[in-house]
């Protein structure tokens, strides 16, 4: 006889002797049980019309009326619009703000530091929202006192006020993008030439902005690489010549690292340079 087969079974038992039921056995049961006290409990609940000792199901009623008040279908088209601005709002912080530019810039840093995962994702982000908050003041300014205001005061339309709005968004990505980009995507949607500013259409500049912010962090992540790359080479080499061929030398020139940027005043140095590549906008000298 095998072994293996003749063992007993081990059963574990409860206060009373019976065996204990599993985790997925009791939550079946207890489904079932409250589901048994739903159907009971409904019959007499439209019995008695609701005004029973049991607790009341909510239902939810879709219908497609006539709306005889012009205010009404102006009050839902306005919420409506408010919950599609909300489900784009971080779309909208990431394509039409300084955020591109920093988090990408942050993520070099990191990564030519060696740190891994020091400082952690939450802090990067975080960093480059309250970054981007402080950037985009200006422009938020502009755009409450010229379109949120007047039109909470009933002084312009909506469409005026979204038109209004964003005039300075554009503002902020035309200084921030390439002609060379720009031209690019009004050269692959078919537009004409443009005259100004003002016949650029918004679908185009937008990418045209974001690979701009692109580039331009890639540029800023190159020249943070440069030393950081200079400590590894003369750490690598010199353990070489030590023959320590099997001592990591990113874990040597880790500590160097940190002591080079924590005495330059890295995040200092940093922060200051990615807001002052903004130019005037950011309102800190260029």
């Amino acid at each position: 006889m095998n072994p293996k087969t003749s063992r007993p079974r081990r059963v574990f038992l409860g206060f009373f002797g019976a065996p204990t039921l599993g985790l997925k056995t009791v939550f079946w049961l207890m489904g079932v049980i409250f589901s048994l006290q739903l159907a009971l409990a409904a019959p007499g609940f439209a019995q008695t019309g609701g005004t029973g000792n049991l607790v009341p199901i909510p239902t939810i009623n879709l219908s497609f009326d006539q709306a005889d008040d012009p205010d009404r279908l102006a009050t839902v088209i306005n919420v409506l619009f408010l919950l599609t601005v909300l489900a784009l709002a971080p779309s909208i912080l990431v394509m039409m703000t300084s955020f591109v530019r920093i988090v990408v810039v942050f993520g070099f840093l990191r990564q030519a530091m060696g740190t891994q995962q020091t400082p952690p994702n939450q802090v990067i982000v975080s960093l480059a929202l309250f970054l981007t908050f402080y950037l985009m003041l200006p422009v938020w300014r502009t755009i409450e006192n010229q379109a949120f205001k007047p039109y909470m005061a009933n002084e312009i339309s909506q469409s005026e006020a979204i038109k209004r709005a964003l005039d300075p968004v554009r503002e902020f990505m035309f200084a921030q993008t390439r002609a060379k980009d720009l031209a690019l995507f009004m050269r692959v949607a078919g537009e004409p030439k443009p005259l100004n500013k003002a016949e650029v259409p918004t679908m185009s500049l937008i990418p045209a902005f974001i690979i701009s912010e692109l580039k331009t962090a890639f540029t800023i992540g190159f020249l943070l690489y440069m030393p950081f790359l200079v400590i590894d080479m003369v750490v690598a080499s010199v353990l070489l010549s030590m023959g320590m061929m099997m001592l990591p030398p990113v874990m040597i020139s880790l500590p160097f690292k940190l002591m080079l940027f924590v005495l330059v005043d890295g995040w200092n140095l940093l922060a200051g340079s990615i807001v002052r590549s903004f130019g005037p906008l950011a309102g800190v000298p260029g």
